[in-house]
């Protein structure tokens, strides 16, 4: 019987321990950090919330950071480009750590989220290999055609990382998987890199 009893209470922990987490509230910028390319730009001209989302306008090169670090989980990114507006660039760093490694971005592996180019890997100081492709500079070409949304509408990406390995899913398509030469742990970043781009959804969830 105690053995039941701990088998359950364990089972009941674990499940617990791997809720989902929103790292972004929905009002304000709790828990994260700005760097921008200029510091004479103040961070709130270009990252806003409004209506539950995040709002940045792009006008300068920088990233919000997270104050923590983490390491294994499933990340959940939804995000989609002003509507009416013409699409840019933008990304999702992972594995963030040394500041300003490569002009306002820092150490990290980035998941893409370019227009057109949503699920490719870049490597910003950081190293990650792909089976059966071959890295074109810094860049790992996601597989297959893009599964992105029409400008407008929200789109989502699923960035596992587990261990050394990187999964990421854009709009539940597999469009990339890679192994992390080193980082396996680190801050997580939205970039702001000339668009308009909206964030409503930043959830990590941890792998036990």
């Amino acid at each position: 019987m105690r053995l039941i009893i701990y088998a359950a209470c364990l089972v009941a922990s674990t499940l617990q321990a791997a809720e989902p987490r929103a790292l972004f509230n929905g009002k304000d910028f709790t828990g994260w950090s700005f760097d921008l390319i200029d510091p004479a730009v103040a961070p709130e001209t270009i990252w806003t919330v409004k209506d539950g989302n995040v709002i940045c306008n792009g006008r300068s090169l920088g990233v919000m950071r997270t104050n923590e670090d983490f390491e294994n989980y499933e990340l959940i990114i939804e995000w989609r480009w002003a509507p009416g507006s013409k699409p840019g660039n933008s990304g999702v760093l992972i594995h963030t750590s040394t500041p300003r490694e490569m002009s306002v971005w820092p150490k990290s592996i980035e998941v893409q989220l370019a227009s057109g180019d949503a699920g490719d890997f870049w490597m910003i100081g950081e190293e990650i290999s792909v089976v059966g492709a071959q890295a074109l500079g810094r860049r790992w070409v996601k597989t297959g055609e893009s599964s992105e949304k029409p400008i407008g509408e929200w789109n989502t990406a699923r960035i596992r990382s587990e261990g050394l390995k990187i999964s990421v899913w854009i709009n539940g398509i597999l469009t990339n998987e890679g192994t992390s030469k080193v980082a396996q742990r680190g801050a997580i970043c939205l970039q702001s890199e000339g668009a308009e781009i909206h964030f409503r959804k930043v959830e990590l969830t941890p792998i036990e």
